[in-house]
């Protein structure tokens, strides 16, 4: 039990011992400096941006700037250029170590443990050697206008020297170039009179060129206003003479126009004069035709609504006598559905709805059925009074129509006489005036005509109508009137 106690104790230690040696060697490098651990191995390990674990006593712990630094490598004294110029350049190269293995194991050598600032103070000598070698290669001109190409060459020479100390230059930059005798003002000078005086010149030349472009549009202009202003003339004589000779024809024209109207008008005069007088007379013979067919069609008119009334009156009976027995049927559906409704009200209330739903369908048919019936009868009713007043019609007809004729008469003559009402002048050449009682003797004619008409149509001889009304048809009671059983009492009853 002792020696295991013992045992457990020791292993206590020991890890106890691990724990406190990890703790006081752990270490962590940032990513802009590099932990370089020495001792044990002969390459030494580089930490960049990651942990590690320094063994205390065995290794040692160094560490190496990585960052970005900027180096001046002004030139403190003039410098003779190629030219023989001296100049004076200010410039600022921006360089770090080199992140390879080879570059970090230079810049262990000759930069480890320096701050930035120091690392920049040891390069600065080496850089600004590297410029002035450049420097006199370059003659002032170049170095003052191509500032990239210059930096390129310091860049390329100083990169064989840095590339030594594990330094790589990242970029190299001319911030000023001044010389000793201020040569470069005095090319800045002689660059801005050239450029003014380039820039006069092109000015001058410039208005110049204005001058003759506006003096040749002007030209131009005046030369294109004169020939436009020149045919606008032409063209307007040109029109004058053309409206004068236009002007002329037209009044030729004109006067042997009014000429031949005036021919022409006396002859239109001659001819409308006897076409008037034909078309007067043509006028009479076509209205005389058309009266006699009016006749006619008032004769057809008359049968067609005789009938027409007949069909009509026997229809409405008709209807009626179908509306009195649907009437009739509808009542009776009326009380059946009473009685069915109170018969059928002691059913069970469940019934109820289905009940009410039948019997109001059954109602509206019942009354459908009753209101149809009732206007079946009526027109029954109504079509056989209508037959009947057609046959009491047809008995009567010829007197009925000689009835009707008679009436409208005094209307015919009126509407024959009417034509003479609207003629304003007749010229008659010859018969003096028997022609013009010839053209009123017309009237009687056609009443005559209208008459045999109207007695072939019906078949009784309306001038012994026309002469019952006269006081010797009553007197000597000399009338024919075949046809009509009705005019001869009346005859009589005018004599007694």
């Amino acid at each position: 039990m002792a020696e295991f106690l013992q045992s457990y104790g020791i292993l206590v230690v020991v890890a106890v011992l691990l724990i406190a040696i990890i703790l006081t060697g752990y270490v962590k490098a940032p990513p802009n400096m590099a932990y370089i651990l020495s001792g044990l191995k002969k390459t030494p390990r580089v930490l960049i941006g990651r942990a590690g674990v320094k063994l205390p006593i065995l290794e040692r712990l160094d560490k190496l700037y990585l960052g970005q630094m900027s180096v001046d490598i002004k030139t403190d004294t003039f410098i003779p250029t190629n030219d023989f110029i001296n100049v004076k350049v200010d410039a600022v190269a921006k360089v770090r170590i080199r992140s390879d293995q080879e570059g970090l194991q230079l810049a262990a050598k000759n930069f480890l443990n320096k701050s930035s600032e120091e690392i920049a103070s040891d390069l600065m000598d080496s850089l600004q050697g590297n410029m002035r070698e450049i420097i006199g290669t370059l003659d002032l001109k170049s170095i003052n206008t191509d500032r990239d190409s210059f930096s390129d060459q310091v860049m390329e020479k100083a990169s064989r020297d840095m590339d030594k100390l594990g330094i790589e230059i990242i970029s190299c930059n001319i911030q000023n170039v001044t010389d000793e005798n201020g040569l470069i003002t005095d090319m800045g000078m002689d660059n801005t009179a050239k450029i003014k005086k380039d820039a006069a010149i092109a000015k001058t030349q410039a208005d110049r060129d204005v001058a003759i472009a506006k003096a040749q549009a002007d030209k131009e202009a005046n030369e294109a206003r004169v020939k436009s202003e020149t045919e606008i003339a032409e063209k307007n004589n040109a029109l004058d003479i053309k409206k004068s000779e236009l002007q002329i024809q037209a009044d030729i024209k004109r006067a042997e126009a009014d000429a031949a109207y005036e021919i022409q008008n006396q002859e239109q005069q001659k001819t409308v004069q006897a076409a008037t007088v034909n078309a007067q007379i043509a006028k009479a013979e076509r209205e005389r035709e058309l009266k006699s067919q009016e006749v006619q069609v008032r004769q057809q008119e008359l049968a067609a609504e005789i009938e027409k009334k007949a069909d009509a009156e026997k229809y409405r009976r008709q209807q009626e006598a179908e509306a009195q027995l649907i009437e009739r049927q509808r009542q009776a559906e009326a009380e059946k559905f009473e009685q069915e409704r109170k018969a059928e009200a002691r059913k069970a209330l469940a019934e109820a709805e289905r009940y009410a739903a039948e019997q109001e369908a059954a109602g509206i048919a019942a009354k459908y059925n009753a209101e149809a019936e009732g206007i079946r009868a009526k027109g029954l009713a109504e079509a056989e009074a209508m037959e009947r007043k057609a046959e009491a019609y047809k008995k009567y007809n010829g007197a009925a129509i000689v009835e009707m004729l008679t009436k409208i008469m005094p209307e015919m003559a009126s509407e024959i006489a009417k034509p003479l009402s609207s003629i304003d002048k007749i010229n008659i050449y010859g018969g003096g005036e028997a022609g013009a009682s010839q053209i009123s003797g017309n009237i009687p004619v056609v009443m005559k005509q209208v008459m045999d008409t109207m007695s072939e149509v019906t078949g009784v001889d309306m001038t012994e109508i026309v002469k019952a009304s006269t006081y010797d048809a009553k007197v000597t009671k000399n009338i024919n009137v075949d046809g009509l059983p009705e005019a001869a009492p009346q005859a009589e009853t005018v004599e007694e």
